[in-house]
């Protein structure tokens, strides 16, 4: 067989499902030594709610499934068989450290408060976040979103776009949102909210009350025009209507349980999706304030390759207990006991102070599943929903995001791009 006919390497991982991630002169090359080929060793590998075991191996910043020539330098890592999980993802934060992502004053201070989050979120694992937004005005809105659009940070979790939590809302389900600037779909367009192309090509996901006059037909335009994930929430539609929303393409729920109709026998509103054939996405609170621990197993169990954890943090995470001034959300003050905050002087609750590795730990502890089942709904769950095929999963050709933690789940280090970013004192 002549040179020209050989199959490369990156074809014969082709050929074998797999992704090639480094080219062929580099997997070849004895002078590839400037970088050598890493290999993750004497590890328990989360995968798909179990744990794996044997050598895997990543190059720059990509895992390879790619077995190393035996020229080729090779870094063997011994994890002192710790656990590996992907670098957990947060789909639902309002803010941390202070920061509230609706606080806006200009474009060089909120870059460099994100920065910061960024920086904090690897602490507890996290390797990518999607910014939460709230109903606000448009203009906010508008002002923010473009700042908004995906990047990478070098030391820190990667921003990954927005979540709109609003303004298509029921107002009977308002919880902390301000009710006053919550719109019907059939009066207002996803352009007069939240602004150009810029504003648009940022937002990831919106949630939405399906049984809002119009929503049937913006469900439709936002997944099929934009791309971008619908989840039904802050609602009190019943069961057929968040049916009718799945089949025009909504695809998950948010926060369930909190902020809708509760679950009845006869009865079971949206909250009973999670159980039906056609089950979506959901996330849950699990911080054991917004959820019993009965409730969120309960759900948990009913189908845990669609169930996500999310902390729905505000911006006193990470900060001391007190009170604390409003913001473009909320604007009376807001009290700060442990991971629970209110709007002072009431019981509504705005949010959560938990950290997702808390979540994590949580879910393992209340529901009895193993710490990769929990890991799951921090990671490949919100992968697999949102459509990310760069990360979420420690896989050949992914980003080599991962997370080593004890066996109770406590995050030991962090690395991000094939780089150590974190590692606990």
């Amino acid at each position: 067989m002549t040179s020209d006919l050989a199959p490369s390497i990156s074809q014969i991982l082709m050929v074998l499902g797999q992704h090639p991630t480094m080219d062929d002169s580099d997997f070849w090359n004895p002078d590839v030594g400037r970088r050598p080929l890493k290999a993750i060793t004497n590890a328990r590998i989360c995968h798909n709610g179990s744990l794996t075991t044997g050598p895997m191996f990543f190059h720059k910043d990509r895992f390879t499934s790619a077995i190393p020539h035996p020229d080729a330098p090779t870094e063997k890592i011994d994890f002192k068989d710790r656990i590996i999980a992907p670098a957990f993802i947060e789909l639902q934060t309002n803010g941390c450290l202070g920061m509230h992502f609706t606080n806006f004053e200009d474009e060089r201070s909120y870059g460099e408060n994100l920065e910061k989050v960024s920086m904090y979120l690897v602490e507890k694992g996290v390797g990518g976040f999607y910014v939460t937004l709230p109903t606000v005005e448009p203009n906010v809105f508008q002002k923010i979103l473009p700042g908004l659009r995906p990047r990478e940070y070098d030391n820190g979790a990667a921003l990954l776009g927005a979540h709109c939590e609003g303004p298509w809302l029921n107002p009977s389900k308002k919880g902390a949102h301000d009710a006053t600037l919550m719109q019907l779909p059939s009066l207002t367009s996803i352009e007069q909210l939240y602004g150009n192309s810029d504003s648009i090509s940022a937002i990831k996901m919106i949630t939405l009350a399906p049984e809002l006059d119009g929503s049937t037909e913006l469900i439709k335009i936002l997944t099929q025009e934009y791309d971008i994930r619908a989840s039904l929430g802050h609602s009190a539609a019943d069961f057929e209507t968040g049916l009718a929303a799945l089949r025009a393409g909504a695809t998950t729920m948010t926060h369930v349980f909190n902020a809708m109709n509760p679950l009845h026998h006869r009865s079971p509103g949206l909250a009973g999706l999670v159980t039906s054939a056609e089950s979506p996405y959901f996330s849950l609170i699990a911080d054991g304030i917004h959820l019993h621990p009965a409730t969120l197993t309960m759900a948990f169990r009913a189908s845990p390759q669609k169930c996500i954890l999310i902390t729905d943090s505000v911006e006193m995470a990470g900060l001391p207990d007190g009170l604390y001034p409003g913001h473009a959300q909320i604007r009376h003050q807001q009290r700060k006991r442990g991971n629970k905050v209110t709007i002072e002087g009431t019981e509504t609750l705005i949010g959560s102070c938990s950290s997702l590795d808390e979540c994590i730990r949580n879910l393992k502890q209340w529901s009895g599943c193993s710490l990769a089942q929990a890991v799951q709904c921090a990671t490949e769950n919100i992968a697999n929903l949102m459509g990310l095929k760069d990360r979420g999963i420690i896989e050949a050709g992914r980003r080599a995001d991962f997370v080593v933690l004890d066996d109770t789940g406590r995050v030991l280090e962090t690395w991000i791009g094939g780089k150590p970013v974190y590692q606990k004192a």
